[in-house]
């Protein structure tokens, strides 16, 4: 990688993709109330649910350094709406950080002290990648930090992982003007485990039916299940956004977060102009706190 992302700049890519992940999260979530015809998409508003509202806590804090952890973890305590679709462990979890408990104590007790390997890090993590995309390697690590304030289990951090280097990829490809070799680079950065086995067998898959039959649609809102389909689409539809959620709907299973990640990792690639503006302006608008926050 040959460029220096200035702070301005590192924020407007985390933005797009927060944008990218947002729209495929609020489109994706209207699946559930009737099936989705991209041809003839669902009346605004469409709502956003719960990895739209992380990954705006995320976007929030981020600055130069270390990703803040405490200050991720008091935004996901005060702003979490357990309506927007929250699993009931991620309600426990973030109502006992707002009242107080330490993040590394409330993410190590969650299930029975195996701490979650669900894929509620991956889903939130794009626009992390896109800020770090001058270093894959930063990007890994910060990506780790991330889930680490939800996520004890090393699949669950691994999932967060993979997202968080896939939309560096994307990111620095755009900034580069190629398209990058996008399953092999997160493969290779992410840390070995059930997400990484199923991110180097998406290499060998070409078509989006045995993809998501061969590696999970997110049915059961794993990082395992999940991760390695949403980073197979992106990889397979970076440069079409409409394609890489029309994929994620098809498959169904998990379909707002699916739409999620792909989303977020694509539109870290294609920026605004590959979202369609119908779809933009139709997703809820995003929270005026986050407004506040990014200025």
């Amino acid at each position: 990688m040959s460029f220096t992302l200035f702070p301005g700049t590192r924020l407007a890519l985390a933005l797009e993709s927060l944008a990218g992940l947002s729209v495929g999260d609020a489109l994706g979530a209207q699946h559930f109330v009737a099936k989705v015809d991209l041809s003839d998409p669902p009346p605004a508003p469409w709502e956003w649910t719960d990895d739209t509202e992380e990954a705006c806590c995320l976007v929030a804090v981020l600055t130069e350094g270390d990703f803040d952890r405490d200050g991720f973890a008091d935004l996901l305590g005060r702003h979490h709406d357990p309506y927007r679709g929250y699993g009931p462990g991620a309600v426990v979890m973030l109502r006992e950080i707002r009242e107080g408990l330490p993040w590394p104590i409330a993410a190590a007790a969650a299930f029975d002290g195996q701490g979650s390997a669900g894929n509620g890090a991956a889903m939130r993590a794009a626009p992390l990648g896109a800020w770090h995309a001058d270093s894959l390697t930063h990007a890994a690590a910060q990506g780790a930090r991330a889930a680490e304030v939800t996520h004890a289990h090393a699949e669950g951090i691994a999932g967060g992982v993979a997202v968080t280097v896939a939309a560096a990829v994307a990111a620095a490809g755009r900034l580069d003007g190629q398209r990058p070799p996008l399953l092999r680079a997160v493969a290779a950065h992410t840390p070995e485990g059930l997400v990484r086995d199923g991110l180097v067998a998406a290499a060998r898959i070409t078509d989006p039916g045995e993809a998501a039959y061969e590696l999970g649609n997110g049915a059961r809102a794993m990082a395992r299940d999940t991760v390695p389909f949403a980073v197979w689409v992106a990889d397979r539809f970076l440069d079409d956004y409409p394609a890489a959620i029309g994929a994620c709907v098809a498959a169904g299973g998990d379909v707002d977060t699916t739409c999620a990640i792909a989303g977020g990792i694509v539109a870290a690639y294609t920026g605004l102009d590959g979202i369609p503006p119908a779809w933009l302006s139709a997703r809820e608008p995003l929270p005026a706190w986050l407004a506040a926050a990014t200025e």
